[in-house]
């Protein structure tokens, strides 16, 4: 089913990037929900990355999750926004949904899952499901069995599996409970992504 585009619960395959020219490319693939996570930022900077990728979205069926920035997104319009334990300790909860925006959080451990759901987000994300090497963890590898345990506790709240999860894994990671997988590297540092991404569609659409 479609999600209205401000209360988007994330699509099934849900991809994250760092730069302008991946969502580009992703929106042009008709992918549903992309995530921008572009590091090491000023705010001035946020607010331009922001603004142009919500340039490339508008008019498409693509939803721009914006990581991290979250008083960009709102100056910017946007109308979701993703943060890691250390960004919510800063954000204003309030402001972003005073503004209309869902926010979905990341998790790794049982405090952070208590953080999580203290803040009523829109999403949650586990991870890593399984090693990564895009980025350092001080996190061990979930596991699959972690997300069924985490979708029980989380119940309603849509859960998003994220860390090192390939296409060929996904019917094993949504069997145990997820409802969206965020993928990283089997999109980016693919041989060839945009069949990679189309594979991704494809097996996602057959259980939407």
């Amino acid at each position: 089913m479609p999600y209205p585009d401000r209360y988007a619960y994330p699509d099934k395959f849900y991809p994250v990037v760092d730069s302008l020219a991946w969502v580009e490319r992703l929106t042009q693939l008709g992918v549903g929900t992309v995530q921008l996570r572009a590091k090491n930022l000023n705010d001035g900077e946020a607010l331009q990355i922001v603004t142009d990728a919500l340039a490339i979205t508008k008019g498409s069926n693509t939803k721009l999750v914006v990581n991290d920035y979250w008083r960009a997104a709102i100056v910017a319009g946007a109308a979701h926004v993703h943060l890691g334990q250390e960004d919510l300790v800063d954000a204003d909860v309030a402001a972003i949904k005073e503004a209309g925006l869902t926010l979905g959080l990341s998790t790794h451990d049982d405090a952070e899952l208590a953080t999580a759901l203290a803040a009523k987000p829109d999403y949650i994300a586990l991870g890593p499901i399984f090693p990564t090497t895009l980025k350092a963890m001080r996190f061990a590898p979930q596991g699959i069995p972690k997300i069924t345990e985490w979708k029980q506790r989380v119940g309603s709240i849509p859960l998003v599996a994220i860390g090192g999860i390939k296409l060929e894994q996904a019917a094993d990671i949504f069997a145990a409970g997820a409802d969206s997988i965020a993928v990283v590297s089997d999109v980016t540092q693919n041989a060839d992504p945009d069949a990679r991404v189309r594979a991704w569609l494809e097996a996602t659409a057959e259980l939407a």
